[in-house]
């Protein structure tokens, strides 16, 4: 059965897209921890990040490096942070997060976007890229 970013990945399930190659996919979280949270997924599917084939593994973080530059070009943060839990969700993410304050890490705090905000800040980002 495919998982919840394989359907995102197929437009089965809406998002808002941040890049894409032909290996890779970014979008923004929808219940972000801070404005601009993005992940960078594998299109294949792969619950656990070092089970991944030493190529790709390289390549997601060649990847989530592209995307966080466009990322601190696009959303005012001190520093883009990376996580890699893998918990909620199945599939290989890269949770880039814009971070002002360590509590926008945690996974506790959220904020609210709108639809246009989200729409403007993922074109924002890839006019960045």
């Amino acid at each position: 059965m495919s998982t919840l970013f394989t359907k995102i990945v197929n437009g089965e399930i809406p998002s808002y897209k941040v890049a894409e190659d032909d290996n890779f996919y970014a979008f923004l979280d929808i219940n972000p921890n801070a404005k601009g949270h993005t992940l960078c997924i594998p299109k294949k599917e792969e619950n656990k990040i070092f089970d991944l084939d030493e190529e790709t593994y390289v390549e997601l973080m060649r990847f989530s490096r592209k995307v966080a530059k466009a990322l601190e070009k696009s959303v005012t943060c001190k520093r883009v942070g990376v996580a890699v839990v893998g918990l909620e969700v199945p599939h290989v993410h890269v949770h880039l997060i814009p971070l002002n304050t360590m509590k926008e890490m945690t996974f506790q705090h959220k904020v609210s976007m709108t639809a246009d905000e989200f729409n403007s800040l993922a074109t924002k980002i890839q006019s960045n890229l």
